[in-house]
């Protein structure tokens, strides 16, 4: 299932779930006051990240989930595939398996990464293909079609702790100083 956002002019924060899991929602709400995301978009795998992932010793899922429920109604949550049905119940808001975010009439297809990626993409042409799953920080060109991933705060598989923001027809790699890694014209 693929649902559609309609949306203008606004500012998308694209975070890796680690981004809340390492200080119980402390940097969640530290980055959200940085850079002022009017939607907060998550891209799956929220409380668990797979056994290929040692958590730290201090990672409390019950606390994430409390920072994450104050903030719900910025919140835009992908499904990944740690996530399960029992995460829903500690969640006040949606898990979505894809959803497409239309911007000044610009098409960017978001989804966790285990299913869409670089490598399997959707049938349908996006302007953008977001994506989170495999830990590494990128965005790049392939045709018309511009490709992210905001790769992970606490667990990078490539050194990189970074984010996406979503703004002004541009996807921007920041890494965790608010520093500018990289950006491109959707």
């Amino acid at each position: 299932n693929t649902d559609t956002y309609s949306l203008r002019e606004r500012k998308y924060a694209d975070i890796p779930s680690e981004f809340v899991a390492n200080d119980s929602g402390i940097m969640l709400f530290s980055f959200d006051e940085h850079e002022k995301a009017d939607k907060i978009i998550i891209l799956g795998d929220i409380y668990n990240h797979g056994p290929r992932n040692p958590l730290p010793e201090e990672y409390s899922p019950m606390q994430v989930a409390s920072a994450l429920n104050q903030v719900k109604n910025k919140l835009i949550v992908l499904k990944g595939n740690c996530d399960s049905v029992v995460d829903t119940y500690i969640s006040e808001f949606d898990f979505n398996e894809n959803l497409v975010l239309v911007e000044n009439g610009k098409s960017i297809f978001l989804s966790h990464g285990h299913v869409y990626n670089k490598d399997a993409m959707p049938k349908t042409n996006y302007n953008a293909v977001i994506y989170g799953h495999f830990h590494k920080a990128f965005i790049e060109r392939v045709n018309d079609t511009i490709i992210a991933n905001p790769g992970s705060i606490s667990l990078p598989k490539d050194g990189i702790k970074a984010y996406l923001i979503i703004e002004n027809n541009q996807i921007i790699l920041k890494n965790t100083k608010g520093e500018l890694l990289t950006k491109e014209l959707i």
